[in-house]
């Protein structure tokens, strides 16, 4: 590949204040609420240091977060201060920190009283930590919903585990030593130091009126009146508690329109939201700007070593990297540039060139790529350093193709891994088809279509002209290096030296991605792919999905990479479908 052209004049000059910008946001982890976003979002005081994003936009810019005034201090009693709470934010973690970054603001209490949160049953049963999720503001649970929690807790799904495991965290608030039910349980007595209010149960009847339309005897309705007669008990201050707004939050959205018309206060569960976007998510790959290399810094370093070539290169386009991101330089009439960040220290980053498996002479088990995000993806699949893949893209991208022909090179070729093991996510787009006949593997047949159809293209490829029985071995040999295993059974194992594939992963929750994440042991890399658009799972959403959560949480670790795959090459047909329908 030709050398990109030498800088040809100094870069321009820089304001003090983007010398000044962080490599990276805070390190520390920030909570989220259910609360109205107006008090997150309010007022300047202090001074904000300058963030910097990565964009897919061809120029690295930044952008100034708006300065947040301090909140003011809640008529209540005094509770621990929460910790700082911003949602939709990108949190990142670097590798190597500028070290003369500006100490950030402290974050102050929110403005006015703490509010009274009543959950939802389903909210407990989506994530039994979310008591503890709330900041200085309190929660109350209907007796319903108490009621309704004892009637989930029984099976091995994944909801009863969390009922199981909500009521197990009542009965530690309730059994604290000096708790008081009748004034309310202290959310910070086992530990979790981030909650700064009271947990408040039904211990008497409550008045409302409901419309006769609303059936007294569904759950729903019953929590929907205790909200109408919270909101008017709490309307005025009293001698024993202040004045507090009520706000009911329910991940059921039927539930959230019904509070609405009845002019209740209601709002979904935010906490599980790893981004408020899914713009936010990171691409993996950044375009460096048509002047890119003439607004550099004094000098650009290059070296040769083997068949890469190495940059090192400062200014002002080294605050947007990560480690394991992709650049790629491309202006008309100059030779273009592909290349991968692989160190970030101070205000200098080192880029790699790329191996271009678009060539027929680097094809991984006949499969070359076909467009520029294939090779970036190709090239984390073949490095035995990278631990860690996730892939993401429409239909027809290329993921499951990519990541089969890479591990039967490093499995059968390469004897890198012993085994490829196969898994995803069972949950049906439509109607279940009901319990399947067999072995575990036969169990999972009809979720591998995928496997089988892209096994199909690989065993053609590359038999060549051997013959119905040369196709018949390979067939069988490729076969006997595949396993495929239900994600069910994943618990306690451990796989060494082993090549992972977690397909449709975009229907896993954090939790389950965590699960599957940590069985790997030494030599073992993991690939996770999923289309975000096609998520089959309820309550889950493009922000709150376990790919989201993996993605956003592995970017800048030296051995993990991220790519989002732009283009299709299925068909003409899969590709416009994507597009119009």
């Amino acid at each position: 590949m030709p050398l990109p052209p030498a800088p040809t004049k100094r870069a321009a000059l820089l304001s003090p204040d983007a010398h000044d910008a962080p490599a990276r946001s805070s390190h520390g982890r920030s909570g989220r609420r259910s609360s109205d976003r107006s008090t997150e979002d309010t007022g300047s005081n202090g001074t904000r240091p300058l963030e910097l994003f990565d964009r897919h936009a061809a120029e690295a810019g930044g952008a100034v977060e708006a300065p947040v005034a301090p909140r003011a201090k809640a008529p209540a009693p005094a509770v621990p201060e929460a910790p700082p709470s911003r949602r939709g934010e990108t949190r990142v973690s670097a590798p190597v920190a500028a070290p003369q970054n500006p100490p950030r603001a402290k974050r102050g209490k929110s403005n006015g009283p703490a509010k009274l949160f009543v959950l939802d049953t389903n909210v407990l049963l989506h994530d039994p930590m979310c008591l503890f999720r709330f900041e200085e503001h309190d929660i109350f649970l209907p007796m319903i919903v108490l009621e309704e929690l004892d009637g989930h807790k029984k099976g091995t799904t994944e909801v009863a585990r969390n009922g199981r495991q909500t009521s197990r965290t009542l009965d530690a608030l309730a059994a604290a030593q000096g708790a008081d039910i009748g004034k309310g349980l202290k959310l910070d007595t086992t530990g979790h130091r981030e909650a700064g209010g009271k947990l408040f149960f039904q211990t008497a009847p409550l008045d409302y009126t409901l419309p006769t339309s609303l059936p007294q005897g569904k759950a729903d309705n019953q929590i929907l009146g205790v909200v109408q007669a919270l909101r008017d008990l709490y309307a005025k201050d009293a001698p024993d508690r202040p004045k507090q707004e009520v706000v009911l939050v329910s991940k059921d959205i039927n539930m959230r329109v019904k509070a609405r018309a009845l002019g209740l206060a209601a709002d979904d569960y935010q906490n599980d939201k790893t981004l408020e976007d899914g713009d936010l998510l990171y691409s993996g790959s950044l375009a460096l700007p048509a002047d890119f290399w003439t607004r550099q810094s004094k000098t650009v370093e290059s070296w040769q070593s083997g068949s890469s070539t190495f940059y090192r290169i400062s200014g002002p386009i080294v605050p947007n990297l990560y480690i394991n991101q992709f650049v790629y330089f491309e202006a008309p009439g100059e030779p273009s540039m592909y290349a991968r960040v692989t160190e970030i220290r101070d205000k200098t980053a080192v880029l790699k060139t790329l191996k271009d498996y678009g060539s027929l002479k680097n094809a991984v088990w006949g499969v070359s790529t076909r467009n520029r995000e294939q090779n970036f993806a190709m090239n984390l699949l073949m490095d035995p350093d990278v631990d860690f893949v996730t892939l993401t893209g429409t239909a027809g991208t290329g993921k499951t193709l990519m990541a089969l022909a890479s591990g039967l090179t490093q499995v059968l070729d390469d004897r890198r891994y012993t085994e490829i093991i196969m898994t995803r996510a069972t949950v049906s787009v439509g109607e279940d088809i009901g319990f399947l006949p067999g072995t575990e593997e036969e169990k999972m047949g009809p979720w591998m279509g995928a496997l089988d159809d892209n096994l199909e293209f690989l065993a053609k490829g590359d038999s060549g002209g051997a013959g119905e029985w040369g196709r018949a071995a390979t067939n069988e040999l490729i076969r006997s290096k595949i396993k495929i295993k239900s994600m069910n059974f994943m618990r306690g194992r451990t796989f060494l030296n082993k090549y992972v594939i977690i397909d449709e992963a975009q229907n896993l929750t954090p939790k389950q991605m965590k699960t599957l994440v940590t069985r790997a042991g030494p030599g073992t890399k993991i690939i996770c792919m999923g289309n975000l658009a096609q998520i089959d799972t309820p309550y889950l959403t493009e922000g709150s999905s376990g790919l989201t959560f993996a993605v956003d949480k592995f970017k800048g670790w030296p051995h993990s990479g991220h790519i989002t795959l732009a283009r299709g090459e299925r068909s003409r047909l899969a590709d416009f479908a994507s597009e119009v329908l």
